[in-house]
């Protein structure tokens, strides 16, 4: 074997090797968050899914959220219109943060069921579109 068939032969194989780890990591975390009939689906399937990070994505259930000041948590659930999750969360939240609002919430789910979130990323309403609308409408 010629020396430059056996330097594209060890090319091929690094461009392959490194062409599959790529595809593996990205397979593996390519889902931002699971939806809450995701999660509940994997769950039941798969136990180690407890005491884990994940993140989670949904709307906050009208009328769940509860928020005790003095020691900053807040307790409210989301869903997808499937499945639903309590969630805890220990700290300020963003001013978009609202019934009906969207919500991707990154923790820990306990055995009991119970996301304990250490982040809560708030989606913009859509209220910010309507009033958009109505400048782009308005004439001077």
């Amino acid at each position: 074997m010629t020396p430059k068939a056996k330097f594209v032969l060890g090319a091929g194989l690094v461009t392959l090797t490194v062409g599959f780890l790529m595809a593996e990591g990205i397979k593996d975390t390519g889902v931002y968050f699971l939806m809450p009939a995701e999660l509940a689906e994997r769950v039941a399937s798969d136990a180690s899914m407890y005491e884990v990070g994940i993140r989670v994505g949904g709307t906050v259930v009208a009328g769940s959220i509860e928020r005790d000041v003095a020691t900053m948590t807040l307790e409210f659930e989301v869903t997808d219109g499937e499945a639903t999750f309590p969630v805890t969360y220990q700290g300020l939240v963003p001013d978009t943060f609202m019934d009906d609002g969207e919500v991707v919430v990154e923790g820990r789910l306990s055995p009991e069921g119970t996301i304990h979130a250490t982040t809560v990323l708030a989606k913009c309403g859509s209220r910010y579109e309507a009033v958009a609308e109505d400048v782009a409408e308005t004439t001077y």
